[in-house]
Parts: C-alpha cells; structure tokens; sequence
C-alpha cells in the first residue's frame, strides 16, 4: 500500500518506518529541510531502541522515503496520516494550528480518493475539523480516520510490530477496511483491531493516558502517607497488584511522571471538559498530584539537611534525567523541577544521563556553572554529598556501593524510583531514603 506520511517526530517516525517494515511504501514528510536531509542519511533525531535499524534498512531496500514536499507525497498515497505535533496552549488546550496547514496542503495536493488518518493526540472532535478544513481545498472524495497511538516511548517499536490492539474510529467501510487491511500484519495473533465512532476513538486515547496517570498519582500519594506512618509503598503495591480487579502495571511510586504524553494529555482533557461544562475532577487531581509529587523529593532531601537554607554550598550527584529510561525526552521531566529546586537553594548539581544529556545540557544551561555535566555515573559522585537516582536506568540498578560510598562525602542515597533495596544499603552503612519506603 502507497502510504504518506506527514510530520517525522516521534509518532510519525516510528509509523513510517514499521509501516515500511511491513513491506509498504512509505513517504515521510517535514518542512525541516535539514531534517529530512538528515534522515536520509540515516541519522535518527530521536533514540529509540530498534528505530535506526528500521530506518536504515527500508530506506536502503527503497521502501522508506523522506521529502519535504507534502504535494510529491501525497500525490501516490491511498492513505495520509496525520502525525503533527499539537503542543498545549496556556489554557491547556492543544495548539491545532499545525494540523490545520497540514491538513490543507494534503487537500491541495490529493490526485485521488484517500483515507486521511489523525494519528497524533487531537482533541475529540478533530476529525470533523480536519474534514472542513480539507473540504475547500479539493474535489477528491476523502474519509478522515481517527486511529491514536497507543505507544510508550522506550518500547514504541515493539508496541507498533506487536499492538495490544489497534482502535480505528471510521462510520465507513471502505476506510476501516482499508486500515484493517494496513494493520492486519502486526495482529497475526489474534490481539483486536477495534472499531468505534470516531469521537470514540479521539476519546480512548485521552481516557487511556488519563487513567494511568491517576493511577500513578494515587500511587505517589500513597507513598506520601507511607512516609508520615511507617509503611512502605512498594509492599502496599505488591498486595494491590496481585488483585486481578487492578493489575501490575503503573502502581510504582516515584518522583512524578512526565514526558509528551501524560502532562499534555491530562491538561487537554481537563481542558475539554472546562469547556463543555463537564468538571473533571479526579483527573484535575491526578494532575495537582503529581505537580506536589515532582518537588517532593526536594522536600525530603531538604528535610534531611535541616531545611532548604542549609542546602547553600552542597553539591549533588543526579543519576538520569530523562523522564523515563529508554529515551532522550526531557519534556515535562522530574529531574528539571529537582534541579531548579536545588540551585535555586544555592546548591550545586553534577549530572549524569547516558542518552539525554545532550538535550538536558540545553535545558539547564540557564543555570551556568551551578550545573555541570559527568562523563559517566561514577565521575558525577565525586565530591558529591548525596546521591540524587531520578531515572531508573538500568545501569544504575546493580551498581558497585563501595565505590559510591567511596565517592561521596558522605554515605546518602535519595531514591526517587525506588530501585534500591533499603535494607542492603543501610547495612552497607548508608543513609537511605526512597518515594514511600516508611
């Protein structure tokens, strides 16, 4: 199948390229002339584990094409998609001015019937926006899908290949059929593909992301009782998660969430529902959760020593700054809050991310000297007085306490994911905190 691709961020990258994988040919598309040029060259402007790979192979074998013309593209396709990113307003509310141009540059350079597809995170009721925006522009007949995107960064390809199931929002059958057609390769096991109204499915996205953020702010309040009263978190969340009314998954407290997805998400739906009259109040919650959550960490790193005035003058090791492990994104990360904290108390922080440095030593110059960045984990400890773990990468799981302990000023572990085991470390004489841990 000819397909289009518009935008090569994140979502629209890794469709293009498991769509190429599955043997389509695919055009992706994006005004960044540098960008694309890049891309042709087979440089991935974000990481994602098993992306490069992708990319290189299917441009090579010809099945995967970067332009910056949306009117060469759109021109062979049967089917567009639609992966602009919609970044929040002050309101909260998603900016669509993006996808309004996109949406009519598409209609101007249709030669064709096409499925025209809202694979990025759009407000509900997008779709009928897009059709008006389009209609004007062209005297193609076109049908404008909402099919959202369900991917976690750090496993986005696997989530692609191997969805848990795929929401196609059509009232046409000849659309949905021909998405379930594209699709059918990554359901060979039986995992749905699932077909709603489109609002239904502009609606799914939003609950879905909604949903697992409440649960980890739930979570991260626990933690906070657990703190006050002597109970530990992470046992709470074993007990919970054997319940098969709740399940394992998203119960780990930690120092917030963040990323693209969650905070964006989130705002837009309580946005929606300002709008409409409809008062969202546990997402609203959820939200001012996880704003009390991102600084409490701070908290109790300046409770240790005694209050924030006391923290003039000491230095802190950062382990990970990514929102999560597995990419570069910085968007809306905890350890950005943290270090804010920090400096702005008249502490200094020595860093270290083994993916997202490059991209966190732009966010933070601000912050000059105040800030420094180590070469590797162990050369961020020296001189430190306490360990500050923000990202749970894995390599900072199983790592040698004796040379930390050696590194540091004083044996002090802040834990804000909760990796480590508090027993082993006390008996390794340090001094340990975690997220709820008691």
């Amino acid at each position: 199948m000819k397909v289009s691709v518009i935008g090569t961020g994140y979502v629209g990258l890794v469709a293009g390229a498991c769509f190429a994988d599955t043997g389509n040919e695919v055009s992706c598309v994006d005004i960044d002339p540098r960008k694309i040029d890049a891309l042709k060259n087979g440089k991935i402007p974000i990481y994602e584990p098993g992306l490069e790979e992708i990319v290189k192979r299917t441009t090579k074998e010809g099945r995967l094409k970067f332009t910056t013309s949306a009117a060469e593209s759109v021109a062979q396709a049967e089917v567009v998609f639609f992966a602009i990113g919609t970044p929040p307003l002050p309101s909260g509310e998603p900016n669509l001015s993006y996808l309004k141009s996109a949406a009519e540059e598409v209609a101007r350079a249709m030669r064709g019937p096409i499925v025209a597809v809202n694979k990025s995170t759009v407000p509900i009721g997008t779709h009928r926006q897009v059709a008006e925006w389009m209609r004007p522009f062209t005297k193609h007949a076109f049908e404008v899908v909402s099919n959202p995107e369900f991917l976690k960064e750090g496993t986005a390809i696997d989530d692609f290949l191997r969805p848990d199931r795929v929401v196609i929002g059509t009232k046409s059958d000849a659309a949905f059929k021909k998405m379930e057609a594209l699709y059918a390769p990554f359901v060979r096991q039986g995992n749905p593909i699932i077909r709603m109204d489109p609002v239904s499915a502009e609606m799914t996205k939003y609950a879905c992301n909604a949903f697992l953020a409440t649960r980890i702010s739930f979570m991260n309040e626990l933690a906070r009782l657990c703190d006050r009263m002597g109970g530990d978190v992470d046992q709470i969340r074993r007990g919970m998660a054997t319940d098969v009314r709740i399940g394992k998954h998203f119960l780990y407290a930690g120092a917030g969430y963040g990323g693209s997805c969650f905070p964006k998400d989130v705002q837009a739906l309580m946005a929606t529902g300002r709008k409409e009259g409809v008062e969202m109040a546990i997402v609203t919650a959820a939200e001012d959760a996880n704003a009390v959550q991102k600084r409490y960490l701070f908290d109790r790193i300046s409770k240790h020593f005694g209050g924030e005035s006391r923290l003039k003058g000491k230095k802190f090791a950062v382990w990970g700054l990514a929102f999560k492990p597995n990419t570069d994104d910085m968007r809306e990360a905890p350890s950005l809050t943290l270090i804010e904290q920090l400096v702005g108390a008249g502490a200094s922080v020595t860093a270290f991310d083994p993916v997202a440095q490059e991209n966190a030593e732009a966010l933070l110059a601000p912050y000059g000297e105040a800030v420094k960045f180590a070469s590797g984990a162990f050369d961020a400890l020296t001189g430190a007085d306490a360990l500050v773990l923000v990202t749970e990468w894995n390599e900072f799981r199983n790592v040698d306490f004796g040379r930390v302990k050696a590194a540091l000023k004083q044996p002090l572990v802040f834990d804000g994911r909760n990796v480590y085991a508090p027993e082993m470390l006390r008996e390794l004489g340090f001094q340990y905190y975690g997220i709820g841990r008691g």
